[in-house]
C-alpha cells in the first residue's frame, strides 16, 4: 500500500471555515503521540525511512496503539511512500522489544488532529506541539500506477481549500521538530 500525502502550513481556523463551506464531512478529532526510533543497523535520516509507535486517543474513546514502518519517499512531488502498520496491544512492551533489539527512541511528536472527508480524500487539520499548524490531504492506493492521479487529486483538494500545492512541505513532523 502507498500513502499519498500533501502537507502545507495553514491557519486552521480559516481552513475549518472553508471545509464547512464545502460541506466536508467531519470524521472526528484525536490526540496522537508518536515516538520515533533510530535503527542500530542504518540511519533512517539518510534512508528517509521511519519507525514509530503511535498512540491515538479519540475525543470519546480509548487509546489505540500501532507500530508503523514508513519507507523512503517514492517521488519528488509529494510525501508518497510505502507504509506498513499494525495494531499492538501494549505500547510499553512494544517499546521494550524495539529497545532490546537496539532501536533507540529518537523523539516524540504530539499533535491534535481533526479529520474531514472531502472528495474521496482525508483532510487533516494538525496542531503540532512546538512545530505549528498544518493541513494534510491524503489517500491510500494499492498500485504504484495510481500514484500520480492520487497526488493530482490531493492538489485539487488543496486548491478547493484556497491553499497552494506549491507551499507543500515534504519534511515530516519529526524533521520539523528536530529542526526547530
Amino acid at each position: 500500500m502507498y500513502e499519498v500525502e500533501v502537507k502545507v502550513p495553514a491557519d486552521l481556523a480559516v481552513v475549518r471555515d472553508r471545509l464547512a463551506a464545502l460541506e466536508a464531512t467531519p470524521e472526528g478529532a484525536v490526540v496522537q503521540v508518536d515516538t520515533y526510533y533510530d535503527a542500530p543497523h542504518r540511519e533512517f535520516a539518510e534512508t528517509d525511512e521511519a519507525l514509530r509507535i503511535r498512540s491515538e486517543r479519540p475525543e470519546d474513546g480509548d487509546a489505540e496503539t500501532r507500530v508503523t514502518y514508513k519507507g523512503p519517499l517514492v517521488d519528488d512531488e509529494s510525501k508518497t511512500r510505502e507504509e506498513v502498520e499494525t495494531s499492538v496491544a501494549d505500547r510499553e512492551k512494544t517499546d521494550a522489544i524495539l529497545t532490546n533489539l537496539g532501536f533507540e527512541a529518537a523523539a516524540t511528536v504530539r499533535k491534535e488532529r481533526e479529520r474531514f472527508s472531502l472528495a474521496g480524500y482525508t483532510v487533516t487539520l494538525d496542531s503540532v506541539d512546538d512545530v505549528g499548524e498544518y493541513v494534510e490531504v491524503e489517500t491510500e492506493v494499492e498500485d504504484e500506477s495510481d500514484l500520480e492521479a492520487a497526488r493530482d487529486g490531493a492538489y485539487d483538494v488543496l486548491e478547493r481549500l484556497d491553499l497552494d500545492p506549491d507551499d507543500q512541505l515534504r519534511t515530516s513532523y519529526l524533521g520539523l521538530l528536530l529542526e526547530s
